[in-house]
Parts: C-alpha cells; structure tokens; sequence
C-alpha cells in the first residue's frame, strides 16, 4: 500500500488455548527476561564491594546498550546520514522491547525471545537521511509528539483494565477476547509509532492518531 504508515506493527491473534498457569503467574514469570532486557536498554546496577572508612573499595557497574537516540540526531543534523548499523541496534531492541512487553500484555504465551520474530511482526524500512529525512526535524519531533503522549497515557490506563479482563479471562476460559486483544495491540502499535517517530528517527511521516494497522 503506497500511502501506509512506514512503521508496521501486528501480532498474530491466539487462536488456541492460551496456558492458564504462566498466564496467572506471568507477573512473576516475566523477571528474568525482563533483567535481560534491562541489561541491554540502558537500566544501571551498581555495586560497591566494600565497607568501613578504609576500605579500599571496589564498584561494579552492569549496564550497556540502551536506545541511541543522542547520536543519530546528530548524524542526521549535521551529516545527513543515518548509520544503518545503529538503525538496526534500534530496530532490534525495539522488536526484543515490543516482545517483552506483549508478553507481559499475555498477548502470547510463549516466552519472549531476544532474537526470534515469534508472534511479533514490527517493521521499519531504513530510512535515506539524505532524501527522506529533514535534518532540522529531529529537533523537534519529540517537541511535536506531545498531543500523543498525553492521548496515550489515557489510552495505557485503559488497556491495563483490559488486560486485567484478559487476564481473568484466560484463566476461566483459556482464551484472550479478541476485542480485547485487537484494543490492547493497536495501542502498542500506537506507541511504537510515536517511538519511532520521536525517537528512533526513523520517519518524518507524523503518526496517525489511529490504533489500526
């Protein structure tokens, strides 16, 4: 479709029994990978070896990655370019986020993965910083998005009350409503629009303020 949003974002709907015991323990189940995913998208831990006035001491600090966001701003305002290798680190993180976070929505129930596509379909066509981006633009995106961070913090409290729906649902029936489901994916498509946009940098092409594909 010529005039379709460049950011893709869709889910393959459940059609089967979703499994009832990781779905009523997912908020215990989801620690691990969500620790993984800390340690990529730029959460710090620190810790300091030591004790007492003369100590010598010793801090360790685990962190890495995190979304570049500083770096291809400058690329693109003052180069024009957009590396494609640091567009790809944002894709992919974007992607292991959005698996993450679905998980944690139960709109699946397998367990995330840090490579794998799974149910997840997110895609974004590299950009020509030369002939599809603005280099003036970035300044402001994250200035021109506000009107859909304040529609999405209504639109997040109302899909938390859909999932905890889903969630007893699945419980007693195996089952994710399909209403519900299609609401609690568009607002995600929603906001991984607005990210891309804002902060990925990846398109001009203002977000629709729409949850359908």
């Amino acid at each position: 479709m010529p005039d379709a949003y460049p950011v893709q974002v869709d889910v393959e709907y459940p059609d089967r029994p979703l499994n009832r015991l990781t779905t009523g323990l997912r908020i215990f189940t989801i620690i691990p990978i969500a620790i993984v995913l800390g340690t990529v998208s730029g959460e710090t831990w620190s810790w300091d070896g030591g004790s007492g006035a003369s100590h010598t001491g010793q801090t360790v600090v685990v962190s890495a990655g995190g979304l570049l966001f500083a770096g291809p701003l400058l690329m693109i305002l003052f180069r024009e370019k957009y590396p494609r290798w640091w567009f790809d680190w944002n894709l992919e993180l974007t992607r292991f986020s959005s698996r993450v976070g679905l998980y944690a929505a139960l709109l699946d129930d397998r367990y995330p993965s840090t490579d794998e596509q799974q149910s997840l379909r997110l895609d974004i066509p590299y950009p020509d910083a030369r002939t599809d981006l603005n280099r003036w633009l970035p300044l402001v995106k994250w200035f021109l998005a506000i009107p859909h961070y304040i529609v999405l913090v209504f639109l997040g409290i109302a899909a938390f009350v859909c999932i905890v729906i889903a969630w007893f649902a699945i419980l007693f029936t195996g089952r994710y409503p399909r209403e519900l489901f299609d609401f609690v994916l568009g607002v995600g498509r929603w906001a991984v629009r607005v990210e891309a946009y804002a902060f990925l940098l990846a398109t001009d092409r203002y977000p629709p303020f729409s949850l359908s594909p």
